[in-house]
């Protein structure tokens, strides 16, 4: 059973910086494409980020592009969203998700980490 457990939301301040972790366990992780997806008050949950199993390609949704980072460390078994620059509009839930059989399926869904942004 693969779980994925969010830390590092919390308050921050319109241009201030925060750095979400995802930890997986069960599994290989190194085979894991990953993802980090975001759900705002009353709207649908979107994607945010996604890494290659390799970490050597990611991509971003255009809202974030050039002011989030995704990232992999295998040896600790996690992903991080390093978030730059945040904007009031940037607050929601923040859940990771893996697709194990890198089919394009996001398989696992951790609880989600709240981040929230004044402005």
């Amino acid at each position: 059973q693969v779980q994925l457990v969010e830390s590092g939301g919390g308050l921050v301040q319109a241009g201030g910086s925060l750095r979400l972790s995802c930890v997986v366990s069960g599994g290989t992780f190194s085979n894991y494409r990953m993802g980090w997806f975001r759900q705002a008050p009353g709207k649908e949950r979107e994607f945010v980020a996604r890494i290659s199993r390799s970490g050597s390609t990611t991509s971003y949704a255009d809202s974030v592009k050039g002011r989030f980072t995704m990232s992999r460390g295998d040896a600790k078994n996690t992903v991080y969203l390093q978030m730059n620059n945040v904007k009031p509009e940037d607050t929601a839930v923040y859940y990771c998700a893996a697709d194990v059989k890198t089919d394009g399926r996001w398989d696992y869904w951790g609880l989600g980490t709240q981040v929230t942004v004044s402005s």
